[in-house]
């Protein structure tokens, strides 16, 4: 019962620091690039993790956590995996208008829910579903304007929603299958994702904005805001591998929309952006779609526990993403079962 408690616990912090972290990065995110027109998203986010991997190391070298070695093929792949997501969906913003981009976002939550029925032999229930479904018409009523469609920024949308949910189940399978804790996932396999991103950033910004990110003046308060927003990312990045791992890839996709609604009601509270009846209509429907969500959620774990041998035997179905389980990786877990 201790046990349970205490796991329960740390989800709910780790669901409090992924929105908390995240709508803080928003709200600074936006003011460096609306309104001090610094618009490098992608080179930005390498510097995100460059931070985090800097962060990461200094902790492992004060043995605040224990550095677990991961088999290098694994790390490798799924670091340029997660790399290539976030490029893909900053490109599928720069060619898709905003209304197509929130349709692309929204898409993460069934294509994800199909991949793990498909390859993890996953099962959901009709209230799962149903509750879903309501979350995403919620959202969608909320921030969808437009669906502008074209031919490359509808094939870069499915790249980037293939890429982010095959990187967000290998998030929550690699930590389970291998044993290792959020922070140990994220400390091999963060100095990948820096690296793909900090090499096609550039380029990538490039080819949106018009601009060359090297060329840029920079002014001391677009620093401050460049260092705040790396400095709040190291918490972003952590809560991210942090909830998929004690929870799984479509609650934390539930919990981004979470973050949408929220920040269209800051936007609207903060920074006055335009808001509708239909913004209000839409968060409503889906904070109540949410409720369901996390209600039935927790009804079914209650009958998951009486019933260990069966989750048991559905993890070891995650053998179709990692291939077979090395052995020599059975090392003290830190924090068992553990990012954008």
């Amino acid at each position: 019962m201790g046990e349970m408690s205490s796991f329960q616990l740390g989800v709910i912090g780790a669901l409090f620091l992924s929105v908390a972290s995240s709508v803080s990065i928003v709200i600074c995110n936006k003011a460096l690039m609306s309104n001090l027109g610094f618009p490098f998203a992608t080179t930005l986010t390498s510097w995100h993790l460059i931070v985090t991997f800097c962060t990461l190391h200094a902790a492992q070298r004060f043995n605040l956590f224990e550095s677990k070695p991961i088999d290098m093929k694994t790390v490798v792949l799924f670091g340029i995996l997660n790399g290539v997501s976030i490029g893909l969906l900053n490109l599928s913003l720069g060619f898709n208008s905003i209304g197509f981009y929130q349709m692309t976002k929204l898409a993460i939550i069934p294509f994800t829910v199909l991949l793990e029925t498909i390859f993890l032999k996953k099962q959901f229930s009709q209230n799962i579903k149903l509750s879903l479904l309501l979350l995403l018409v919620g959202v969608g009523i909320a921030s969808i304007t437009d669906l502008q469609l074209n031919f490359v920024g509808t094939i870069l949308s499915l790249l980037a929603i293939i890429t982010t949910c095959v990187g967000q189940i290998l998030t929550n399978t690699i930590q389970k299958r291998l044993n290792v804790s959020s922070t140990q996932l994220l400390y091999q396999s963060a100095p990948f994702q820096a690296a793909i991103l900090f090499v096609s950033g550039p380029l990538v910004d490039q080819l949106l904005t018009k601009q060359n990110v090297f060329a840029y003046n920079y002014s001391p308060i677009v620093l401050a805001f460049i260092i705040l927003s790396c400095i709040i990312s190291v918490s972003v990045n952590f809560s991210t591998f942090l909830v998929i791992g004690k929870t799984s890839p479509v609650t934390y996709q539930v919990l981004g929309h979470l973050k949408t609604c929220l920040v269209l009601t800051f936007g609207y509270t903060l920074l006055h952006d335009p808001f509708t009846d239909r913004n209000i209509v839409g968060i409503l429907i889906a904070i109540f779609g949410m409720g369901l969500y996390s209600y039935f959620c927790t009804q079914e774990n209650k009958k998951k526990q009486a019933d260990p041998l069966g989750s048991q035997m559905k993890e070891k179905d995650a053998a179709p993403f990692l291939g077979p389980q090395k052995e020599g990786h059975e090392v003290k877990n830190l924090n068992k079962d553990s990012l954008v």
